[in-house]
């Protein structure tokens, strides 16, 4: 009775144990994601309000025009007045109202946050005097997309958005055959052609240029400067040169099965990964290794795993 007993009460100390682990789990979970909607808002918070803060310092004490829904928002403030920030957020909302089926439910929330905080920031901002820093359009073109492109880029890397032609897009390629990238394109394009008309093709061409750094500076600020390089190797011993690869570059290797198309070989393409500093001393290895081997190297823009950039959970 005693061994019964004493096996029932172990059992049931693992249970609770078991129990315990389970609940202190979860609520590890539900502690992180809630921490990470957290910094979704507060990025979406900070990159709404850079953007706002960009358009009133530099493209509208400017008059330059701009591309997306803030571009027909800055164009009907030229021609009638309309405030930029209240009219962005009406645009926007039948968008989203219309395109809740196809994107997830966070984007949307945070995305309509984005906006909320967009308009207020355009309308605030507004309101404070602050010093004309420049009348050169080109100068308003580069510093005024540096401060859009850091805004709109934290804001995409809180998974949010501000709204606009990338929604637009995403309807339009429901029903259609155009790629959101093309209805995006042909949006912004017909924009700076109604810019064109009414305020000369100077402005369009302004607009441009802002477009061109805004979209160079989300791309870094999404990616950074860890610009990897990819690479694949055709090689005639690919054991051995993996050997070497791996033990020279100290970066895992790949094994890929594959047949030459016309010879009908099979054949292992090696497939590396490797920092930009690599490349050099990476060729040199492949030629000592193997003079008639076959090389490709292509950019890796973001690289996470072992060895690269950690997960971000």
């Amino acid at each position: 009775m005693s061994a019964d007993s004493n096996s029932s009460g172990s059992k049931s100390h693992e249970n609770k144990a078991l129990e315990g682990s389970r609940h202190s789990g979860i609520m590890s979970l539900l502690f992180s994601r809630g921490w990470s909607l957290v910094l979704n808002h507060l990025g979406v918070l900070v990159g709404a309000a850079l953007s706002a803060l960009s358009v009133n310092i530099f493209i509208i004490p400017n008059h330059i025009a701009d591309g997306g829904i803030t571009g027909i928002a800055i164009i009907l403030y030229y021609l009638l007045g309309w405030n930029v920030g209240v009219v962005v957020f009406v645009l926007n909302l039948p968008l989203y109202f219309l395109a809740f089926r196809y994107v997830g439910k966070r984007f949307l929330w945070l995305s309509i946050f984005g906006v909320f905080v967009f308009s207020v920031a355009m309308q605030y901002t507004a309101n404070i005097p602050m010093p004309h820093i420049t009348s050169e359009p080109l100068l308003a073109c580069i510093f005024g997309g540096l401060l859009s492109g850091i805004g709109v880029g934290i804001t995409l890397k809180s998974q949010g958005s501000l709204g606009g032609t990338d929604i637009i897009g995403i309807l339009i390629n429901r029903l259609t055959s155009l790629s959101v990238g093309q209805v995006i394109l042909g949006v912004d394009v017909l924009i700076f052609l109604v810019a064109a008309v009414f305020f000369g093709p100077e402005i369009a061409m302004y607009a441009m240029i802002y477009m061109f750094f805004t979209i160079k500076v989300v791309d870094f600020v999404l990616t950074g400067l860890d610009n990897s390089k990819s690479l694949m190797i055709v090689a005639n011993n690919p054991e051995a040169l993996a050997e070497i690869l791996s033990r020279e570059l100290e970066r895992g290797i790949t094994f890929l099965d594959a047949e030459g198309a016309y010879s009908g070989q099979r054949k292992k393409i090696i497939l590396c990964v490797i920092g930009r500093m690599q490349v050099t001393q990476t060729k040199r290895l492949i030629h000592e290794a193997d003079p008639e081997a076959f090389l490709v190297i292509g950019d890796a823009s973001e690289v996470i795993g072992n060895g690269f950039r950690r997960w971000n959970k």
